[in-house]
């Protein structure tokens, strides 16, 4: 959940805003003063929201847009087509959404929930207050990216931007620009669909970008950074399983769990993955070194009907289970020092895996409750769940080659990268949506005075349609963000 510290910052630093901005404009010395130097630098202040713009970055827009006329036109215009397929896309893509919503709202089926295309991100909720940075971060850089595309198309089709500007609701960051309404009205409807659908364009493109460098990123940190000899530990989750003083440490490189190798975190997560669904491995001991004193106790059931001989609940000893051999008795167990037993020992499945080297030896297997695994990971003997394992450690593939250099470099790009992605894509998507107050209804607008004109030639007919269809997609996305809202915060 979110930190209630958090929340206290949050409320009270826009408290301190708001009082002071009613203050001075309620001072009858200060208020002249204090709108002017407000008016000036182009800042705007209300209940938690503040709003900044500027004509500084019009110049560098016009710029922009005299490059190269006829890329741009092929740019924009490649804009446009995807703009109107992203537009039938997201409806499609809602109500599947939707449906998977309602369906897994009637049955409960988690499987259900898992396989939605998308989900409504809530700090603190679903969201690891840790990732509020990249989350921030990359919500304003997507907005930015977004609002450039506009401004471009926009001076290209000979529409005046205003200003460009940024804002910040409650802790939302945003950016948007102004653009002369006169001018927008004027040109052609295709120009129109040119510059509102450059939004969703650049967002698209800005995902592209992102997804490439998440692929490119070992060439990029070659120089620094090697890659495909395993996976490093960045993080220990304190007082988790893998913590302690024979637990995992920041800079570990684990190179293997049990017989599975590990060159990077997939292989990590496949691997512990694959541990989690077969039996326990068995580890290969000399049959002359089952001695009948390595037992500490009588073998007894658990509740779930395995067996435990460690009666003693030793943190250095574990039950072993195996059937002597060329004899005809039932299962034994015998309580070992397990580190002592398994350190530098052949992983085995059966006792035929023991004979490899000459003499004759015993397949031993941790007796464990039926979820629980023992998992040799570096220096460290875990035994649990596999799952609270991945949850505990978080690793990188990349491996400093010089000392001084951070381990969490590789992490932050990859992170701030996946936001990237997720986000800049998420905007592509909810802005082509035909609703009111977002690009999707500018588009429709533009798209039916583009091809209706011919066929319906009343305009407030064609505008009745509009409306319509703006108040149906407006109603699909507000039962997806509310029925998504209500499942996240409901579990």
């Amino acid at each position: 959940m979110i930190p209630v510290s958090l929340l206290v910052c949050v409320l009270a630093g826009w408290c301190a805003v708001y009082l002071t901005d009613t203050l001075l404009r309620s001072s009858p010395t200060h208020r002249y003063g204090y709108e002017s130097w407000l008016a000036r630098r182009g800042l705007m202040l209300s209940p938690f929201h503040v709003r900044w713009q500027t004509t500084i970055f019009n110049r560098l827009f016009a710029y922009c847009a005299r490059i190269h006329p006829r890329a741009l036109y092929l740019w924009f215009s490649s804009g446009l087509v995807f703009g109107v397929v992203a537009m039938l896309a997201s409806v499609v893509l809602l109500v599947k959404t939707l449906q998977q919503t309602l369906a897994q709202m009637t049955t409960d089926n988690p499987r259900i929930g898992a396989q939605q295309a998308l989900q409504v991100v809530v700090p603190g909720v679903n969201l690891p207050t840790s990732h509020l940075a990249y989350f921030f971060l990359a919500l304003l850089l997507s907005g930015v990216i977004h609002e450039l595309g506009h401004a471009v198309a926009a001076l290209r089709e000979q529409v005046r931007v205003n200003g460009f500007g940024m804002f910040v609701f409650v802790v939302y960051p945003g950016a948007f620009v102004d653009l002369f309404t006169t001018h927008l009205n004027i040109v052609s409807p295709a120009q129109q669909l040119r510059i509102f659908c450059a939004g969703v364009w650049h967002n698209f493109m800005l995902c592209v970008l992102a997804l490439a460098f998440l692929f490119l990123l070992p060439l990029f940190l070659l120089p620094f950074y090697s890659s495909g000899a395993g996976a490093l530990v960045t993080e220990v989750v304190q007082g988790s399983a893998a913590d302690g003083q024979r637990g995992l440490s920041v800079g570990d490189l684990v190179t293997g769990l049990e017989e599975c190798p590990v060159a990077g975190v997939e292989d990590w997560n496949s691997c512990l993955s694959h541990l989690a669904h077969v039996p326990q491995t068995g580890y290969c001991v000399p049959a002359a070194s089952l001695q009948p004193s390595w037992a500490h106790g009588r073998a007894f059931k658990r509740l779930d009907g395995t067996m435990d001989c460690c009666s003693n609940n030793s943190l250095t000893d574990l039950c072993f289970s195996y059937i002597k051999p060329h004899t005809s008795e039932r299962e034994q167990y015998a309580c070992m020092p397990v580190r002592k037993m398994v350190t530098g020992t052949q992983v085995c499945r059966s006792d035929r895996d023991c004979d490899a080297d000459g003499g004759p030896g015993v397949c031993v297997t941790p007796s464990l409750q039926n979820q629980t695994r023992f998992i040799r990971v570096a220096h460290m003997l875990f035994v649990g769940y596999p799952p609270h394992l991945q949850h505990a450690v978080s690793l990188t593939n990349f491996v400093p080659r010089v000392g001084f250099l951070h381990l969490d470099l590789p992490v932050f790009l990859e992170t701030f990268c996946k936001y990237v992605f997720s986000l800049s894509g998420a905007l592509a998507v909810v802005n082509s949506v035909p609703c009111f107050a977002l690009d999707g209804q500018w588009m429709l607008n533009a798209l039916l005075e583009a091809t209706l004109t011919g066929l319906v030639p009343d305009r407030q007919k064609r505008e009745l349609l509009g409306f319509f269809l703006l108040l149906a997609g407006s109603t699909l996305l507000a039962a997806n963000v509310a029925l998504g809202l209500w499942m996240v915060t409901a579990r």
